[in-house]
């Protein structure tokens, strides 16, 4: 029988394995290219019914809220029109082929038998996978997986990637932190840069200065912006909660198992890190390199 304990960082050390093989499709001009081949128009369009596609065609405010962090000017701009130029499912289809050439040139050290293993751990890890309060995931999780090995991977490990998102934004939701108040405090502990944060998720200064004023009136930040005491202990709790409600799919496979996974899915994160494809100043919060 198996051991499916868990170790209390299995989840965030998961995710610092997985979230680059994610990532890439928001940096590889592959990705670019295969959404807006579909007739979509520009990055933006493209990242928001790209990430919005499992969901279907769905307006604005449902992409403000599941994606939570973005200024709605932007989600506005690119939905609903982007259903105009292509559908959910020519737009799902151009992700994955874009996302499987992108990782083709990254993964030729990787033996085949490894992407195959891996891709069969990833499948436990999904199975029945509780979505309950996460939209992300459920949609993600209500996929028929594509042909292809590396799409196919890639989608599970997207899969899982919303799920943990998914529970992140319950955990700064009920922090009390708005979407662009979870921005500050992150740029506040070190985590990123404002320049790249602000002008990727965009917000106007104005918008910043206010969210910045309301953290340092709860007594969250300081007025030069850096985490106080109790901002750093707010931010402790949302991690240790988003670690925490993720470990399902992980405690699914257990320790042995997850280690297993990492073994075989770690030269591909480091093709990823070597080859510089996620920019070092990146508005995800992860090394780039």
């Amino acid at each position: 029988m198996s051991d499916h304990r868990v170790d209390a960082g299995m989840a965030r050390g998961m995710w610092r394995l997985f979230e680059p093989i994610h990532a890439l499709t928001y940096f590889a001009p592959e990705s670019t290219e295969a959404l807006e081949a579909t007739g979509l128009r520009g990055y933006w369009m493209s990242y928001f019914a790209g990430r919005a596609s499992p969901m279907g065609a769905v307006d604005a405010p449902i992409v403000e809220a599941t994606f939570f962090n973005f200024a709605p000017w932007l989600v506005r701009r690119a939905l609903p029109d982007a259903w105009s130029f292509a559908t959910p499912s020519a737009v799902l289809d151009a992700r994955w082929r874009g996302i499987a050439a992108a990782l083709a040139p990254l993964a030729t050290g990787l033996p085949a038998s490894a992407l195959a293993d891996a891709t069969v751990l990833l499948h436990e890890a999904v199975a029945d996978l509780n979505c309950d309060g996460r939209a992300l995931a459920a949609a993600n999780a209500s996929l028929t997986l594509p042909d292809d090995k590396l799409a196919c991977f890639w989608q599970l490990v997207t899969t899982l990637r919303e799920h943990r998102g998914d529970g992140h934004v319950a955990a700064l939701v009920c922090a009390g932190l708005s979407g662009i108040e979870a921005h500050v405090t992150l740029v506040g502990a070190g985590v990123t840069y404002r320049s790249v944060l602000q002008e990727a998720r965009g917000f106007t200064d104005d918008e910043w200065q206010h969210a910045h004023d309301g953290l340092v009136a709860r007594g969250l930040i300081d007025h030069a912006g850096s985490l106080t005491d109790a901002g750093r202990e707010l931010r402790r709790e949302v991690e240790s909660t988003t670690d925490r409600v993720a470990l399902g799919p992980w405690a699914r496979l257990g320790n042995a198992r997850c280690e297993t996974l990492c073994e075989l899915v770690a030269p591909l994160t480091a093709a990823i890190a070597g080859a510089g494809a996620i920019p070092i100043r990146n508005p995800i919060g992860m090394a780039g390199h």
